[in-house]
């Protein structure tokens, strides 16, 4: 048997009976924690060995075609393409697909340590992941020694605490200065916006350091100003509150009220709301009562999903223009605008951006607002430029579909089927649902 197989083996199952000690209960979980640690050290095996051999299957072909890509252009292109097809089985985010071939490949071969170690189950991933992020800029020479003096504390602290044990190690071992480190880091800067529950959504920003403790800094002094001006007031708002606040206010804005901080541009938000939303601000104080008994989708933010209908009126009403979209009155779809030439007229490309929202490959949540509209059988060869033809695809996966192995085709109702190099298949549906037919 191979270790998973052993350590479930040895894994005293707890059962329903109330009897079970909760020390029994305990040492099963942490059995399975070890089997789970075993498992996720052969995924590193597997993950990497489908690395070499798409950079195998990347040299073959290209000697095959006689193509005059570089060395390096292969790699890449051999490289992105693993990633789309790892994401894609896995059902992982392209970014996360991307970090777990990175992570296998340091693991199974730059930090055979820490493999054996994960094999054991004497460290869970979380502890590798650790590891492996504070190695990555080390020398091959430098990786030996930082594992052989950072393993030990990663059996016995957490994670988290393992985390800053580790980056003091890094900065012995590493023979750069951390000024040529600093300079390097500052081109990996950018700013994250992710969806949460209930109408809210991180906004996150990987900045230097300095210019980040700064930032925050500067909130939390006028939010403290702030805080002073609203004791007493029925609903005082606290710190964290203020700071958020505030931080909204100078980047939509570029004002914080009543503060005079900064001065700015106006942010731009692109909301779909369908007008049975607004006329449903009926009368009689029946504000959230719709005007018909048909199902009416609500209000969408572009980038985020569903609004309030309250949110969506307030934004409705200070809207300086519309955009007149025909729906039908029950599917709600948007009807066909398509005319036959090769470039997308206004009116097309704002139903298909209605359609789909997000570029349509397999997995992808780029806004179709910052992606370029495809035709899926091409222009030169035949293809239509209407809406059974069209579809979004960001920068980097438009380049992927003419560059690559991938193949798409449309199978009505803006449903695309993918198929991969490897042969696997894949059907993405348009998020603002089905086109006409």
């Amino acid at each position: 048997m191979n270790a998973p197989e052993v350590a479930l083996a040895e894994a005293q199952w707890p059962s329903t009976r109330f009897a079970d000690s909760l020390v029994d209960l305990l040492q099963a979980a942490a059995t399975l924690d070890r089997v789970i640690a075993s498992a996720q050290s052969i995924r590193a095996e597997v993950i990497d060995r489908a690395r070499q051999l798409a950079e195998l299957s990347a040299v073959a072909e290209s000697a095959e075609l006689n193509r005059d890509d570089s060395p390096s252009a292969r790699r890449q292109l051999a490289h992105r393409v693993l990633v789309c097809e790892v994401a894609c089985a896995l059902r992982l985010p392209e970014r996360t697909a991307e970090r777990l071939i990175d992570e296998s490949d340091m693991l199974v071969t730059h930090l055979g340590a820490t493999h054996r170690a994960l094999a054991e189950g004497s460290i869970s991933y979380r502890h590798a992941q650790v590891i492996i992020d504070e190695a990555h800029s080390l020398p091959d020479e430098a990786r030996p020694h930082f594992e052989q003096t950072v393993l030990p504390a990663a059996e016995r602290l957490t994670a988290a605490r393992l985390r800053p044990r580790a980056r003091a190690e890094r900065e012995r071992c590493h023979p750069e200065s951390i000024e040529q480190r600093v300079e390097k880091s500052r081109a990996g800067r950018h700013v994250l916006l992710e969806p949460a529950h209930d109408g809210m959504a991180w906004l996150s920003a990987f900045l230097p350091a300095v210019r980040a403790s700064a930032i925050y800094e500067r909130i939390t002094t006028v939010s403290e100003g702030i805080q002073r001006s609203e004791v007493g007031n029925d609903v005082a708002r606290t710190l964290a509150q203020l700071r958020a606040d505030v931080l909204t206010d100078l980047l939509v804005d570029g004002v914080v009220d009543a503060t005079g901080c900064g001065t700015g541009v106006r942010a731009t938000v692109h909301v779909t709301v369908p007008v049975e939303r607004l006329l449903g601000a009926a009368t009689s104080g029946e504000a959230h009562t719709l005007s018909t008994s048909a199902f009416v989708p609500p209000a969408e933010l572009e980038g985020y999903g569903p609004l309030d209908d309250e949110t969506a009126r307030e934004l409705a009403a200070g809207a300086p223009s519309f955009t007149r979209l025909l729906r039908h009155p029950e599917s709600g779809a948007v009807l066909s605008v398509g005319r036959d030439r090769y470039s997308v007229p206004a009116d097309l490309a704002t139903a298909l951006r209605i359609r789909d929202r997000t570029c349509r490959f397999p997995g992808c949540g780029r806004s179709a607002a910052r992606s370029d509209i495809d035709h899926t059988v091409d222009w030169q060869f035949g293809g239509r430029t209407s809406i059974d033809n069209l579809a979004h695809l960001c920068p980097a996966h438009h380049q992927l579909k003419h560059r690559s192995e991938w193949q798409v085709s449309q199978q009505g109702g803006g449903v695309l089927r993918w198929r991969s190099p490897s042969g696997l298949t894949y059907v993405t549906d348009p998020e603002g649902g089905p086109a006409p037919p």
